[in-house]
C-alpha cells in the first residue's frame, strides 16, 4: 500500500484561498490511512472553519473515486459532479492530482496528500514499513525475499556494514533490525547463504528514469 501522509492546513488553504466551489475527491485505493469519503467529509470541514477564521467561506462538495489512478474511473466518476466546481483537492497519492489534471484539463486539481512510501502492514502491531523503493531491478531472489534496497539504511548490496551491532540492529537506526543481519539468517534457513558469494554490481539508477511508460 501506498502511505500518504495529510498536507498542513494552512497550506491546503493558501492554494484552495482563490476558489470558492470546491470538489474535494477521497480514494478508496491502496493509500494508508485510508482517504476514502469519510475522510473527505472531516477535511471539508475543517477547511471550512479554517476558511471562516481567514474570513473565506467555501463552498464544498465530497465524494470518493474507487481508483483515482485509474483515469477511465476518474473521469467516469468526477465529470457528473463538477459542474460549478472551481478546484478539486484530491486526497489520493501523487497520482491522483496528476490523473484529474489530464481527465479534467480545465480545472486545477491540489493534492491534500504527501507521498511517503510504499509500505507492508503488521496488523497484529498496527505497524506499516517500508519494503519496496520500486528500483526497476528487483533483486529478492538473491536476498531471501528481503530487499537491501529499502530495508537496509544504507541500500546495500552486498552484505552488512561494519557498523552492525552484535544483536542484528542497524547502526543508523538500532530500534531497526539490520536488513542484511535478516537476510543472512534467512539464507542459512533456506540453505542457500551461498548466493552471497556472487558480488552484485552497483545499482544501475538510470532504470530508475522519470516519465515511463509501461505497456500492460
Amino acid at each position: 500500500m501506498i502511505i500518504t501522509t495529510q498536507k498542513p492546513l494552512d497550506e491546503i488553504l493558501d492554494f484552495l484561498s482563490p476558489y470558492t466551489n470546491i470538489l474535494i475527491a477521497g480514494c478508496d485505493g491502496c493509500t494508508q490511512p485510508p482517504r476514502g469519503l469519510r475522510e473527505a467529509q472531516t477535511l471539508a470541514q475543517l477547511i471550512e472553519l479554517a476558511g471562516k477564521l481567514r474570513g473565506k467561506n467555501f463552498n464544498i462538495k465530497t465524494t470518493t473515486v474507487p481508483k483515482q489512478c485509474d483515469s477511465y474511473i476518474t473521469l467516469t466518476t468526477l465529470e457528473p459532479q463538477v459542474k460549478d466546481v472551481e478546484a478539486i483537492l484530491s486526497l489520493a497519492c501523487g497520482l491522483g492530482p496528476q490523473t484529474i489534471t489530464q481527465v479534467l484539463p480545465d480545472l486545477p486539481a491540489f493534492p491534500a496528500q504527501n507521498t511517503v512510501f510504499m509500505g507492508t502492514e503488521t496488523r497484529e502491531e498496527d505497524v506499516i514499513e517500508e519494503r519496496c523503493a520500486a528500483c526497476g531491478d528487483c533483486i529478492l531472489a538473491l536476498t531471501g525475499g528481503i530487499c537491501p534496497i529499502s530495508r537496509c539504511a544504507k541500500s546495500l548490496l552486498n552484505g552488512p556494514c561494519g557498523g552492525t551491532r552484535a544483536d542484528g540492529k542497524c547502526e543508523v537506526d538500532p530500534e531497526k533490525d539490520c536488513a542484511w543481519y535478516l537476510i543472512i539468517k534467512r539464507l542459512e534457513k533456506m540453505g542457500t547463504l551461498s548466493a552471497l558469494e556472487e558480488i552484485q554490481p552497483p545499482k544501475n539508477y538510470g532504470q530508475l528514469v522519470t516519465g515511463r511508460v509501461s505497456k500492460y
